[in-house]
């Protein structure tokens, strides 16, 4: 794939605004690929990122809402969007894919619609928010990429790790994908349950959270990837107190959410495997889940 490569940015929103904007910066050619009034308005007025780490800036990147044939697409849409963006990230034939959906269930539908394609699950660890359509404020003093062994040779990989980002590159991909899931999942539902910060929330009934702790490792390792209540715990600590999810503002707002993605999956993580699942089942009820 070398240095020819074009990188289509699919989902251009606050994580995958800030990517384009990083490759674009470093040199690399990108295409920012979104919905016509995401591609309207990063014509009109570039993508301008606001950031401790990166400085502040607009870069002019190239918009379409389709994507170029042979691309190397970085996938960064909320997992709810897979279904609308898949049939044109075929029609593509991409050099390759790499996701940073997330969940765990995704990884399925993208192998079997792409089986001649490399096709790699990454994750993300960032605070980024869209102030406005073209304009992303970057609010973590980290950008950490963590991507499996089999994704090492991925031009999309290279390319992010010489536009800024920390990028690491090691083990199966469902050990990145779990080691993310497991605790995006645990605290969005938490905080979307009880509509509290993170610290307020993961305190506010010890018991459910230490249950919700218990059933999130089960599924882990049911699924293969073998995790420890006590690490899982010690993540949640190290959040900060104030911290909102994305899934309990989308939720407030009736907003299109990635509950299902993360609580309707560990259900029937849960279920294929027979883990019982009841504190999860109850979180789900109550924030009116149709898992």
């Amino acid at each position: 794939m070398g240095d020819n490569s074009v990188f289509a940015v699919v989902g251009p929103g606050a994580v995958g605004g800030l990517f384009a904007w990083l490759l674009q910066r470093a040199g690399h050619e990108v295409v920012a690929v979104g919905r016509p009034a995401t591609v309207d308005a990063i014509r009109r007025d570039g993508i301008e990122v606001r950031s401790q780490l990166f400085g502040n800036g607009v870069q002019r990147v190239r918009a379409e809402t389709g994507i170029p044939e042979g691309a190397s697409v970085i996938l960064t849409t909320k997992a709810y969007g897979l279904d609308d963006v898949l049939p044109g990230i075929v029609s593509a034939r991409p050099a390759e894919v790499i996701s940073f959906l997330n969940g765990v269930e995704h990884m399925v539908p993208l192998r079997s619609a792409l089986p001649d394609v490399p096709v790699a699950g990454a994750s993300v660890a960032v605070s980024a928010l869209r102030a406005s359509t073209t304009v992303i404020d970057h609010r973590s003093p980290f950008v950490r990429i963590e991507a499996p062994e089999a994704a090492s040779g991925f031009a999309a990989v290279l390319a992010l790790t010489d536009a800024g980002p920390s990028v690491r590159v090691g083990g199966s991909e469902a050990e990145v994908l779990w080691a993310k899931f497991r605790l995006l999942a645990s605290l969005a539902l938490l905080t979307s349950y009880w509509r509290q910060p993170a610290g307020a929330a993961l305190s506010e009934d010890p018991e459910l959270t230490e249950a919700v702790v218990s059933e999130v490792v089960a599924c882990s390792t049911a699924d293969g990837v073998p995790a420890s209540e006590l690490d899982l715990v010690r993540a949640l600590r190290s959040v900060p107190g104030g911290m909102r999810t994305s899934l309990q503002e989308d939720l407030a707002a009736d907003a299109p959410s990635e509950l299902d993605a993360l609580g309707g999956a560990l259900l029937r993580i849960g279920e294929r495997h027979g883990i019982p699942t009841p504190a999860l089942g109850r979180i789900l009820t109550a924030l009116g889940s149709n898992a």
